[in-house]
């Protein structure tokens, strides 16, 4: 079982203040380092409402700046919306400030208003994406290269050989299948397309990948007093699920583990919300087993890091102690 941290900066009106959450943010990623959390996760979109994270390989060096063994996991980069030379550089120069704990999940990007806005062509995204991740493969060599019919060198090479960890992220049965026939690493959008994965990775003569971590839920929440705590998140865990639910749309196809919904009741009855006692927590996760991804995605819908906080420091007094004396149970970082 992996325990790992996530984050987006997505807020309503009434939630904490950006410079409040980026700098939680900070804090709590070095909390978790120093706890052997396995990596952060930092999302991207552009132009969206609540001022969601448009830049998060400078919130990544933030991070890595201030820890030293957990990895940012950039999930999704929408590389569809960078100048390829550009994201080489920036993740070489990122990779050098964390050697091997820069991770990304290269996403294709989905929502019309951010090809509009940096002037590109969505009908086109699947042959800038492939341009993209070949110039990635190309750059981190170190050597010149042709780009655009002209001669390139990016430097510095990364630290670590061949450059930051891959994966491909999708949410669509056509995102597997590319995953799988081009070899690399897949992080679905819903599990359910993993299956698809494996099977055609296995066609195209590629070992076996490494192997899916069932998510636990979405947004995890420890509290002495649930019924005190509902009411002060479900504000924020509604605006970051109704934005997700109604962003899936825009695809036009694919799948998410965001419905919306509009009380506290109505989160309640979803399966991936929880906001549970540490003895509920224990036994949820104990009952998920080893091969669970726990992610906290601890200021969302920007959530007061203050309350965000007193959630994860029971966690860390009540449950994980629990959680290290089942042999077995835990994948902690040095």
């Amino acid at each position: 079982m992996q325990l790992n941290l996530r984050y987006d900066m997505n807020r309503p009106e009434f939630g904490a203040s950006h410079p409040a959450l980026y700098r939680a943010a900070i804090e709590q990623a070095v909390w978790a380092d120093g706890l052997g959390f396995t990596q952060v996760f930092l999302a991207e979109h552009h132009g969206a409402e609540g001022g969601y994270c448009p830049s998060s390989m400078v919130q990544a060096a933030s991070i890595l700046g201030a820890t030293k063994n957990i990895a940012t996991h950039l999930s999704a980069l929408v590389v569809t919306m960078h100048d390829p030379l550009r994201l080489a550089e920036d993740l070489a120069v990122l990779d050098n400030i964390g050697p091997g704990r820069v991770w990304l999940t290269a996403g294709m990007g989905y929502r019309p208003h951010e090809f509009e806005m940096f002037g590109k062509d969505i009908t086109k995204r699947l042959g800038i994406m492939n341009e993209a991740m070949a110039t990635l493969k190309a750059a981190w060599t170190g050597e010149p290269f042709t780009f655009r019919d002209r001669t390139v060198r990016v430097t510095p090479t990364p630290a670590t050989p061949g450059g930051p960890k891959i994966y491909m992220g999708g949410s669509t049965d056509k995102s597997a299948i590319r995953a799988a026939k081009a070899g690399y690493q897949y992080f679905p959008g819903h599990p359910d397309l993993f299956v698809l994965y494996k099977e055609e990775r296995a066609k195209a003569g590629f070992p076996a990948p490494e192997e899916y971590r069932q998510p636990a839920a979405s947004f995890l929440h420890v509290s002495e007093d649930p019924e005190r705590d509902w009411p002060i998140v479900a504000p924020h865990v509604a605006y970051a699920t109704n934005a997700y639910a109604e962003w899936a749309k825009e695809r036009g196809e694919g799948q998410t583990r965001y419905t919306p919904a509009q009380t506290v009741e109505g989160l309640k009855a979803m399966p991936n919300i929880k906001v549970v006692t540490p003895d509920e927590c224990f036994d949820y996760l104990v009952g998920l087993g080893r091969g669970t991804a726990v992610t906290f995605h601890a200021l969302l819908g920007g959530l007061d890091p203050e309350v965000s906080w007193r959630s994860l420091r029971l966690f860390e007094s009540a449950v994980l102690p629990r959680l290290k004396a089942v042999p077995g149970l835990l994948e902690m970082c040095d």
